[in-house]
């Protein structure tokens, strides 16, 4: 049996345009909504179907504001036992801060979990730090890029795409994985998920320490890519141009 805890974060829905707040300290999601990472609903599928597996618990933990709650739900409604809110402000907590307070939680639990699995990093601060810091707090070997895992007896079998294909690792329970899209395929919550996930009463809890802060200065976007027009004509005229383009393009073959 393994008990896995899925850790999750609240982020901005950034597949639109992307504004940052006045201090630039951090994304501005006011008018965009909030979601989970792609890394963290491919944790949480991972961590739900190898506690499944194994006849273990599937719980899932997210610092932040109580809106977090939203996504502890969805993860509820795809297959999670449990779930866990500390809240918090979630810009006041760095990287070191967020491994702090889960290593608190996981030593102060009634319940031992013996794999830990986080995104591989956020969609806000692409951080990529949180699995491993967490991993030395609790003395843990950790994977980071992991695509998949199965357990074997007292050992985790991982797999994640490396710079010559996949490679291969084995490590001893207890552990921690930082998970990377890619490798499973995140579920839809079933209506019956939906209902569970509604009933559910999550765990709130006080953050269990004061944050030092990320230490991060502000964010930069990029400049948008300039874009061009070449005018072809105008009318007819401009049908022997567009042949031309179609055919140096490939399109058409004279």
């Amino acid at each position: 049996m393994t008990n896995v805890l899925i850790c999750i974060k609240r982020v901005p829905e950034i597949s639109g345009e992307i504004l940052l707040s006045d201090d630039q300290y951090s994304i501005d999601a006011r008018h965009v909504g909030y979601t989970l990472s792609a890394h963290d609903e491919c944790a949480i599928e991972l961590g739900v179907g190898l506690a499944k597996d194994t006849g273990g618990h599937a719980r899932v933990l997210s610092i932040g504001a109580a809106g977090a709650a939203e996504q502890l739900r969805y993860a509820v409604a795809v297959g999670a036992d449990s779930a866990t809110l500390i809240e918090a402000d979630p810009e006041a907590f760095g990287p070191a801060d967020v491994a702090a307070a889960i290593a608190s939680e996981v030593r102060q639990a009634q319940m031992s979990f013996e794999l830990i699995l986080v995104g591989n990093d956020a969609a806000d601060t692409g951080d990529f730090q949180v699995g491993v810091r967490l991993a030395y707090q609790l003395d843990r070997p950790v994977l980071t890029g992991i695509n998949t895992a199965e357990i074997r007896d007292a050992t985790v079998l991982a797999r994640g795409a490396g710079p010559q294909g996949v490679d291969v690792f084995e490590i001893p329970l207890p552990a921690l994985i930082a998970v990377q899209e890619g490798g499973v395929e995140p579920r839809y919550p079933s209506i019956r998920g939906r209902m569970k996930a509604k009933r559910l009463k999550i765990e709130q809890k006080a953050a269990p320490l004061e944050p030092a802060g990320s230490g991060r200065v502000r964010l930069t976007l990029p400049e948008p890519k300039p874009s061009t027009v070449h005018m072809l004509g105008e009318g007819p005229d401009a049908a022997p141009a567009l042949v031309d383009v179609l055919a140096r393009s490939g399109v058409l073959n004279r």
